[in-house]
């Protein structure tokens, strides 16, 4: 069977697929999974556009992985084609541990648990499906590969993943403030003494790229309102929990009910493959079929939720760079008490109050290098002329109350 396939994309226009242990790995359930999976969680209900999965993520990383190995290679950079398939598929792989509504219930489902863990465990297993055809991969993917720049595409503050993203995102949502010159960037990228730079005639793309991406945290990732939903889904999941821990009877998938009624820890995913197989088939869908079976149930804290969740009835929420006051905390659970006739504990499942940040560019992990004319290596922070990358390096912190819409305050 010819497995030389072109994929129709709708941001880079046609993907060629030439090698056949990636076509196989693009048709094995774990990855067809990524199709059920939104990229930006529940920002489609800000921005309708954005229904695009981590499949299509996973397709863009993996072309833009080719080009930039294209870049290199033609620059004179040593990579055999065994590391070209091997770096192509750990971009291909390296979001396949993520779960429903990617982030968004990433500590509710699987506390404590990163989503690159399991994406490393996920590719192990394929690993052994495929008799070892991964290896390669997998030490890309941890960084004990002797070129370390093949780990950086995959996982760096200027990595194939980011470059993807960006432009994915800004597409489907129409924010665009996140578009970016990503054959430009790509076009600059060099290697020196085993390390990805940046050519100097590229440092602009670099601000517009870190500018880009504090855009889209404010306006897409961290949108109040996607925020608001997010907690909303989370709290949803939490009372199913304490439901089920409690022995009440909450229907859903078998997936989700692996995950739904006991905490695991990322021992257990490593002793038991069967949890890795459950897994494997947990997706949006689980979510959103479980949501509409509770919202008829006879606990009227998760039907509400539910309703809630389904009407896009979401939370109010207030965003502030000032700490939220706990007297404003208590202000909000005793209103739900008095009004909703629940109890002060079971309250705490109608609001929700923490904090999100802002990261854009962190100078002190893996900071861009910028190769400049003269053969220096400077930090991008420093090079001249760009003050505004060490004012957006950074980390802006952001505090959120929500409440229900209908609460008297």
């Amino acid at each position: 069977m010819n497995k030389n396939k072109i994929i129709n994309d709708p941001v880079y226009g046609f993907i060629p697929v030439k090698s056949e242990t990636i076509f196989d790995l693009i048709e094995h359930p774990f990855l067809q999974r990524m199709r059920h999976i939104r990229q930006l969680g529940l920002a489609e209900l800000v921005y309708p556009g954005a229904i695009h999965t981590r499949f299509h993520h996973a397709l863009g990383a993996l072309h833009l992985m080719g080009q930039a190995l294209d870049i290199l290679r033609a620059k004179g950079i040593d990579i055999n084609e065994e590391e070209v398939e091997a770096a192509q598929i750990a971009i291909l792989l390296h979001d396949i541990g993520h779960g429903p509504f990617s982030h968004a219930l990433e500590e509710t489902l699987l506390p404590q648990i990163r989503h690159e863990s399991l994406s490393f465990l996920l590719m192990k297993e394929l690993n052994r499906q495929f008799s070892g055809k991964l290896d390669k991969a997998i030490r890309i993917f941890q960084n004990t590969y002797s070129k370390k720049f093949l780990h950086q595409l995959v996982s760096s503050q200027l990595d194939i993943d980011r470059l993807d993203y960006l432009n994915r995102d800004s597409f489907f949502t129409g924010v665009v403030e996140g578009a970016i010159g990503t054959d430009r960037i790509i076009a600059m990228l060099n290697v020196v003494k085993g390390q990805i730079v940046i050519e100097e005639k590229g440092i602009y793309n670099i601000e517009s790229f870190i500018n880009s991406r504090r855009l889209m945290y404010w306006q897409v990732y961290l949108h109040k309102t996607a925020v608001g939903a997010e907690r909303l889904l989370v709290n949803c999941i939490r009372r199913a929990q304490y439901l089920a821990s409690s022995g009440e009877d909450i229907p859903c998938s078998e997936a989700l009910a692996v995950f739904l009624h006991r905490t695991w820890s990322l021992d257990d995913f490593s002793e038991r493959r069967e949890l890795l197989q459950a897994f494997g088939k947990l997706d949006d869908y689980d979510v959103w079929g479980a949501l509409k079976l509770w919202q008829t149930n006879r606990d009227p804290i998760l039907s509400r939720l539910c309703h809630m969740m389904l009407n896009r009835n979401l939370f109010r929420i207030r965003l502030s760079s000032a700490p939220i006051q706990k007297a404003d905390v208590e202000k909000v659970r005793d209103a739900i008490h008095r009004e909703w006739k629940v109890t002060r504990n079971d309250a705490s499942y109608l609001f929700s109050h923490g904090t999100v940040s802002n990261e854009a560019y962190l100078l002190e992990r893996n900071s861009i290098q910028v190769l400049m004319k003269t053969g220096e290596i400077i930090d991008v922070s420093q090079a001249s002329d760009l003050p505004n990358i060490k004012a957006m390096s950074k980390i802006v912190k952001k505090n959120y109350l929500c409440w229900p819409k209908n609460l008297s305050l």
